[in-house]
């Protein structure tokens, strides 16, 4: 269809998933039998093999968008680059095998940057079992890179989005929140450096939750000790965008509600202290934060004992469609979630 000279529909209008879900209509629906699952998922999944597939994802890291090099390392910046895509792989409850990386690259970055860069990278590989096998480098106004990873799963352990049932519980790896709080202290010192001659930064204090923001750790160790005990979620999820972007994700494929409870939300002693610091609500850093890359899913009652080892938290149930997303809060009051997490072309 050609567009008219006078249309014009900003894209913040509709949104990234409203975008992905027009693209995905222009796009059509594929007629390849061995693609198995496409677009609306942590990855693709496509058949490798007879019992084996293969998972694709993608994901790009901008400069003044998803970072900013004056509180982003160059080596944990490479560390990054990698860890996010494992995360997804993690979302298909799969091993990532190979990897391909673009870089493009502005005048202001020299070969020293760029050695610390893929030394990250290289660090990050060496920790998930990757093997970096290509790429492309080019010149650029903005720093950016551009990862794909290719993973693979056996066809009986494969987990999508779209298998929560009403009753399942909804679980919820790690804490929340964690990475967002990191974020303001980052931004805050950063500032505090920019007005003051002298200032030196403090991060001692808030070491875990900074950690969490530039160095993030996909749940692999998730994904190996969950076959060990014989458990499969029924959906899962990597949370990058935020629990309410991802828990609507989940409910939406899968076509159920999901209540939540607000005090069964783990959070870590130091988001605490720094949303006391801000004077903020430690529950909207896990809401609305994102980049926690802990793993979201449903899972049988009777099942979630075989997990139940502190290293997953309940935080809800999934219920009937009609119900919608909710969260119970400490007054036992019933409020709507919104879908609301971190949202590319929101201005």
């Amino acid at each position: 269809m050609e567009m008219k000279g006078d249309d014009f529909t900003p894209i913040q209008g509709v949104g990234e998933f409203g975008l992905i879900d027009r693209m995905h209509t222009v796009l059509g629906e594929t007629a390849d039998d061995e693609v198995i699952c496409g677009i609306g998922d942590d990855a693709a999944v496509i058949r490798k093999s007879d019992g084996m597939y293969q998972v694709v994802t993608v994901d790009a890291l901008i400069e003044g968008v998803h970072f900013e090099r004056s509180i982003m390392p160059m080596r944990h910046l490479g560390f990054k680059s990698i860890a996010v895509n494992v995360s997804d792989v993690a979302a298909m409850n799969a091993r990532p095998r190979y990897a391909v990386i673009s870089v493009a690259v502005p005048h202001s970055i020299s070969v020293e940057m760029m050695e610390s860069l893929y030394s990250g990278i290289r660090q990050a590989c060496d920790a998930y079992g990757l093997t970096m096998v290509g790429g492309d480098t080019t010149a650029a106004r903005q720093l950016s890179l551009s990862v794909t990873v290719i993973g693979e799963v056996e066809e009986r352990q494969v987990v999508f989005r779209r298998g929560a049932s009403p009753g399942d519980l909804a679980c919820v790896s790690g804490d929340l929140g964690s990475a967002y709080a990191g974020l303001k202290v980052l931004i805050k010192e950063r500032i505090a450096m920019q007005e003051a001659v002298g200032f030196e930064p403090d991060l001692e204090r808030f070491d875990y939750v900074v950690g969490r923001q530039l160095t993030p750790k996909p749940r692999m160790d998730l994904v190996n000790t969950w076959e060990a005990a014989g458990f499969k979620p029924r959906a899962l999820i990597d949370v990058s965008d935020g629990l309410s972007s991802e828990i609507h994700h989940v409910c939406r494929q899968s076509g159920c509600g999901a209540l939540l409870r607000r005090d069964a939300f783990p959070l870590h002693e130091q988001t605490e202290r720094v949303a006391t610091e801000f004077e903020d609500d430690p529950v909207s850093f896990a809401l609305y934060g994102g980049e926690d890359y802990e793993l979201l899913f449903a899972a049988r009652p009777d099942d979630f004992a075989l997990i139940d080892d502190g290293s997953v938290t309940v935080i809800g149930i999934f219920t009937e469609p009609d119900e919608g997303v909710r969260m119970q809060g400490e007054e036992g009051e019933f409020v709507s979630i919104s879908p609301d997490g971190f949202q590319h072309f929101d201005g």
